[in-house]
């Protein structure tokens, strides 16, 4: 993982040399907020994939966290593109980040300063390329997802994903790929970085987003299904539920759509990715690729 360079409030600096001070605020309380954003290849030229929507989120969830962004979205939007094309990339991930700098320590946040940066790297399958078309092993995690008024859930907001870390740890440690968090009431939430998604007798289901992170991937795929014909309904429930799924995948900007063979080594499905799965799988990566023209005003040319 490594770039030539980084934008820095503003400028285009050495990948070596993108640091920041170690009393950076955002470094010891987790004051920042992020997105995770793809730019794939097509025929025309490196598209980003919903980078308005992005973005937006972006600019919200540093207003929830108070944080005022020193520059107009369409300006922060050019500089990812900028910064893909300083680095020379056809496809690649985007880390857009905002954050309390260094002026002085304490939980107060407020007079520490706003800044901003964008780094760019070529990533390809998060979990695996193999897992795009076998599915991965997951289990329940004994970590709660963060109750909805101990945090906001609509902010990417970085100490957020100290919950998500000691999940990842714990699936990690247990030998398998990735975890999925249940609710303080013990609902179905979540992976550690992804949406969930489940089909039942041909109907998809996912997570209502009171809970979870707004997914742009997730907002994708409903459409994307729709538009295909599926049924698609938000909906609570038990781990139990997904045990007895016909298929049930993950959807994410890093993820993409994963599908999920195994949770609690309990077999979903057939144990490999399943039809359902396997047709939105083909058309999200149409998409994204400038494959298909219905979604163009999703993708934003270099």
């Amino acid at each position: 993982m490594k770039a030539d360079k980084v934008w820095m409030d503003g400028k285009m600096v050495d990948w070596d040399k993108a640091q920041v001070h170690i009393c950076t605020h955002a470094l010891h309380y987790g004051s920042g907020v992020f997105e995770g954003i793809r730019a794939y290849e097509t025929e025309k030229g490196t598209a980003v994939f919903r980078l308005k929507e992005h973005i937006e989120r972006l600019y919200n969830s540093a207003k929830i966290l108070k944080m005022g962004i020193p520059y107009p979205k369409e300006e922060f939007k050019q500089a990812v593109k900028n910064t893909i094309k300083e680095n020379n990339l056809k496809s690649c991930y985007i880390r857009p980040l905002v954050y309390r700098g260094f002026e002085q320590l304490g939980v107060n946040p407020f007079k520490c300063p706003v800044n901003c940066a964008i780094a760019v790297w070529e990533w390809g399958a998060y979990l695996g390329e193999e897992a795009v078309k076998k599915g991965i092993r997951t289990k329940v995690s004994s970590y709660a997802r963060s109750y909805i008024n101990s945090t906001s859930q609509k902010a990417k907001i970085c100490a957020n994903y100290i919950n998500s870390i000691f999940a990842k740890m714990e699936a990690i440690e247990a030998g398998v790929d990735e975890a999925i968090l249940l609710d303080t009431n013990g609902y179905v939430t979540e992976g550690s970085a992804e949406n969930i998604f489940w089909v039942r007798d041909g109907a998809i289901y996912t997570t209502p987003t009171a809970t979870v992170l707004e997914g742009i991937t997730r907002d994708s795929i409903i459409k994307i299904a729709q538009d295909m014909g599926y049924q698609v309904q938000e909906k609570y429930i038990c781990r139990d539920e997904l045990y007895i799924s016909d298929e049930v995948f993950f959807t994410g900007t890093a993820a993409e759509v994963t599908p999920i063979r195994e949770i609690d080594n309990y077999q979903i499905g057939e144990g490999k990715r399943g039809p359902i799965t396997e047709k939105i799988q083909e058309k999200y990566f149409a998409i994204v690729k400038g494959k298909d023209a219905k979604y163009s005003d999703w993708l934003d040319y270099i």
